[in-house]
């Protein structure tokens, strides 16, 4: 029996799906306010990438959700725009940030 995929173990896994090539010259603060769940931020700055757990006091943009569009986003089993036109992502801030975060990850696991 699989154990149940949570936010926690999601965002664990993010800077092994980062792609660094693709974040050239970007310095950005992704809030993620998950409203079941731990909120945490991602910090993208010289073409790397930090997950920190909390709520950053300045971010570029925010992105509102549940946990279960979280997981689903990463996963590949919904893409952002989908979860933005559906209603179960909104975004305040740099909203055309939102756009290149999908490119920023890869959905597999990288070396």
């Amino acid at each position: 029996m699989s154990t149940p995929v949570t936010v926690n173990k999601v965002i664990e896994k993010l800077p092994g799906r980062f792609i660094a090539e693709n974040a050239a010259d970007m310095t950005a603060i992704f809030q993620f306010l998950i409203e079941d769940d731990s909120s945490f931020y991602i910090d993208i700055a010289d073409s790397s990438c930090a997950v920190v757990s909390g709520e950053h006091i300045d971010p570029n943009i925010t992105l509102i959700t549940d946990a279960a569009t979280v997981i689903d986003v990463v996963n590949g089993d919904i893409d952002g725009m989908s979860a933005f036109l559906k209603g179960r992502l909104r975004a305040e801030g740099n909203v055309l940030l939102a756009t290149k975060l999908g490119k920023l990850f890869s959905k597999e696991k990288r070396d």
